[in-house]
């Protein structure tokens, strides 16, 4: 009988609460109420596989109708590279980081995407949106 030698391997990941909410920063907008939407767009969003932590990659797009605040570029790329070493189900991550941005923003609408590159042969896009009631 062969022992599987991969069994037991596994990379460290972190919790949830390693994700760096504090680091975020909202600048003013100055034309509230003028429809403009903003979309930021990277292919290098990394978090973990909960289970074992192997890296999930992705285009990860964020576009919002903001109302009177922007998030601060900079401080945008801190708060996602806090992911790379979070474990997180893909579909958890999008439904995060809306909820995060949101709480800072409080946009009038804001959408997440994020494709993940294929792993097992499935390719995984999630999607999650918030509009203002």
């Amino acid at each position: 009988m062969e022992i599987d030698k991969y069994a037991s391997k596994r990379f460290d990941i972190e919790k949830e609460n390693a994700i760096d909410v504090e680091v975020l920063e909202a600048i003013p907008f100055e034309y509230p109420g003028s429809e403009t939407e903003v979309v930021y767009e990277t292919p290098e969003f990394t978090s973990g596989c909960p289970w074992t932590g192997l890296p999930d990659f992705a285009n990860l797009v964020i576009m919002y109708v903001p109302d009177n605040s922007l998030v601060e570029l900079k401080s945008l790329k801190y708060y996602l590279t806090s992911y790379r070493n979070v474990g997180i189900l893909q579909e958890h991550a999008v439904n995060r980081i809306l909820k995060d941005l949101v709480n800072l923003l409080q946009p009038v609408s804001m959408t997440i995407e994020a494709e993940y590159n294929e792993r097992g042969g499935i390719k995984t896009k999630a999607t999650a949106r918030w509009e203002r009631p």
